[in-house]
């Protein structure tokens, strides 16, 4: 089943427990980070103060019990793009509770990870979450049937292979 609007809010904000985030892909193109993305290709550091709704969000959920986490697959040498991500977002969002960790799988084969991005809220609902080459999202589609032990046997190989943001990128 395809989301959007209120129906995919309602899951990314209004799980109970938990949320997980797989991410593969080396660039993402999200509309509305093009100016900050343009400071940082012109050598500009994330102001210090820099704030962003998804900052409140996590840090809403975190204050209440809840775990938002998250996995990104890399692979050196990484893109802008990842990078202008960690400096200009992760670091960002890991203050505000967010757990999020990189798997470098540079000179390691893939674990055994799915070939998509998902979320998976609750252990029990899961989202694909489908790009174009370019980053473009084209869909988000909730899985109907999802087999749950594969997604968490994903979720559960990527966050022991994986480590925390903070100690891939020290800068942070």
């Amino acid at each position: 089943m395809r989301l959007a609007g209120d129906e995919w809010s309602r899951l990314l904000l209004g799980f109970d427990r938990s949320a997980f985030r797989l991410e593969l892909h080396p660039v993402y193109s999200m509309a509305g980070e093009e100016e900050d993305y343009a400071r940082f290709a012109a050598g500009e550091k994330a102001p210090p103060d820099l704030h962003y709704e998804w900052l409140d969000q996590v840090a809403e959920r975190v204050r209440s019990g809840k775990v938002m986490q998250r996995v990104h697959v890399v692979r050196r040498p990484l893109s802008d793009y990842l990078r202008f991500e960690f400096e200009w977002g992760y670091a960002f969002n890991v203050r505000a509770g967010e757990d999020i960790r990189i798997l470098d799988l540079t000179e390691r084969p893939d674990p055994g990870l799915p070939g998509h991005d998902f979320w998976m809220f609750d252990d029990s609902t899961v989202v694909r979450m489908l790009y174009r080459e370019d980053g473009t999202q084209i869909e988000r589609d909730r899985v109907e049937a999802a087999d749950l032990d594969a997604y968490r046997r994903y979720r559960d190989i990527a966050l022991a292979d994986a480590v925390p943001f903070q100690e891939y990128w020290p800068a942070a």
